[in-house]
Order: C-alpha cells, then sequence, then structure tokens
C-alpha cells in the first residue's frame, strides 16, 4: 500500500466569502507543491458570520455556490483530492446547510457530509451558542474512497461523539477528518484529548483542520489543526496563524494499531441504564 501526504489547511476565515476563498486557495496551492495528495479544509471555509442576516444574504445554494465551483476548478487544476471540511450552503430562505465536500482529481463531486451534531451551548465567559437556530442537521454518516484509504467525514461538534467515528470505523474508515471552528476556549482544554481520543479508539489517522485566531465576525478559535496517527500520537501540528499541515499517510499504520488493539472487533451488546432506573450498587460507607 503506496505512503500519500495529507494536508490540514488552517484559515481565518472572514465574512467576505470571496476573500476567504482565494486566502484558501492560496494554502491548498502551497499544500499541493508540498506534495499532498489529500488538502482537507476547515469548518465554514467560505464564512465564518455569526448574525443570520448577514450570513444568509452573503451565501448560495449549493448549484450557485462560488467556493465550490472554484474549489472544484482547483482540484482539477492540481490533480488532488480536495476536503472542503464545509461551506455554509442555503437550503431556502430560512436555513442552511454546514456542508463538506469531497471533490475528486477529475473536478467531480465524491461525496458530501452533513454536520450531524449541532453545538447549542452556553459558554462560562459568556459566548452563547445556537447552530439549531439555522443550520439543519444532517441525517446519515458518510465514507469515502481514496486511492490508499477510506476516508470517514465529520465535522467540529461531531468530534464529541466517539459512536460517530467508531461507525465510520466499522465502515472501513482508516482516515478521519474532522473540519473545525474550535472556539479558544474549549479548544484549550478539549481538543488535543478528544482528537487523539478518536485515534487511538479507532485506529485511524484523525486529520483535524482548523480555524484559528481573533475573527472579524468577534469569534475567536483556537487553531492547533494536526494530524494525528493510529496510535495517538500527533505527527503534525499548527500554531493559530494561518497556514498549513503536512504529513506522510501510511494505512498499514493503521492495520497494525488495530492488530494490536483489536476494540473494533469486540464489541459487545448490552442492556442500557435509564436515567430513572434504580442503582444496582449502593455504596453505604468505606
Amino acid at each position: 500500500m503506496a505512503v500519500f501526504k495529507a494536508a490540514a489547511v488552517q484559515m481565518r476565515s472572514g465574512r467576505f466569502v470571496a476573500s476567504n476563498i482565494d486566502a484558501a486557495e492560496k494554502l491548498i496551492r502551497e499544500a499541493a507543491r508540498a506534495g499532498a495528495k489529500y488538502v482537507l479544509t476547515p469548518e465554514m471555509t467560505n464564512i465564518l458570520e455569526r448574525d443570520r442576516a448577514a450570513l444568509l444574504a452573503a451565501i448560495s445554494p449549493e448549484e450557485s455556490d462560488p467556493a465550490l465551483a472554484r474549489f472544484r476548478a482547483l482540484a482539477k487544476e492540481l490533480g488532488i483530492y480536495l476536503h472542503a471540511g464545509s461551506f455554509a450552503i442555503k437550503l431556502g430562505a430560512e436555513q442552511v446547510a454546514n456542508r463538506g465536500f469531497l471533490i475528486g482529481p477529475d473536478g467531480g463531486i465524491i461525496a458530501r457530509y452533513d454536520k450531524i451534531h449541532m453545538f447549542d451551548v452556553d459558554l462560562a465567559n459568556g459566548e452563547s451558542w445556537r447552530e439549531s437556530r439555522i443550520y439543519r442537521p444532517g441525517e446519515m454518516a458518510v465514507v469515502a474512497d481514496l486511492p490508499d484509504a477510506r476516508l470517514g467525514m465529520s465535522i467540529c461538534y461531531d468530534v464529541r461523539f466517539p459512536q460517530l467515528y467508531r461507525a465510520l470505523a466499522k465502515a472501513g474508515a482508516t482516515l478521519l477528518a474532522v473540519p473545525a471552528a474550535f472556539t479558544k476556549q474549549t479548544g484549550e482544554a478539549h481538543w488535543h484529548v478528544l482528537l487523539r481520543s478518536r485515534a487511538i479508539e479507532t485506529g485511524a489517522f484523525v486529520i483535524a483542520a482548523a480555524q484559528g485566531g481573533h475573527h472579524e465576525d468577534g469569534r475567536d478559535t483556537y487553531g492547533h489543526s494536526m494530524i494525528i496517527d493510529p496510535w495517538g500520537k500527533v505527527i503534525a501540528e499548527a500554531g493559530t496563524e494561518p497556514g498549513i499541515v503536512v504529513a506522510d499517510i501510511d494505512i498499514e499504520a493503521s492495520r497494525a494499531a488495530r492488530g494490536r488493539i483489536p476494540a473494533l472487533k469486540h464489541d459487545r451488546a448490552f442492556a442500557a441504564p435509564r436515567e430513572a432506573d434504580e442503582p444496582q450498587v449502593r455504596v453505604i460507607g468505606r
């Protein structure tokens, strides 16, 4: 099995789609020059905009989306598998998809994935996020074949749901993509451990392309795009500035990790307790 180079693109997307496309193209070209055959960009590559009305006014349906058209042309020109981690895609007057696209070297769309898990939370620093107010959640996990790996697709908050990645790994995924726009606060606490955990649990490579820094809409994202091997070792990592990280992907390492810890084969059915159930064991004292 051949070894191939993969790259994660780190961005600081703003409020203007055209500017974000230009910034992404520059970094994608840099990754291709570095030898990457698979290139992943972050969540919301085409725009980061907290204002609902402004977001809806700036984005387009898939069939006329300028970022998707540019990425398809770029993948064909460079002869690479280009994974748009996600674009904001207009579904109607009031609803949006957070949608990733895997584009082949011929410019064709190989796979689409809509983010399943919505980030609805109030943070300790006063930030409040309600993705479900505007984004329509996806309903299907997606895997797609690259020449030397099977890719499992996900987006950002999905990383907190290990059952998704186990399902992707059981469907044959040996490379898991986690494009993200993690907040600085949660990233500092959980980014590394979550990504390493998903790699260790599945025996798969994890590639995470992130947004990083202070954005035009006022948010701060964590950055630290990285590539992790199937044993949980970080083999490439960025800081907070826009740029790329590149690493060799040898899928034999996934086979080896799964051979050493064959946990994917050891699932057993069990009855799960309900919240209202009486506990079966009570500790009275020491």
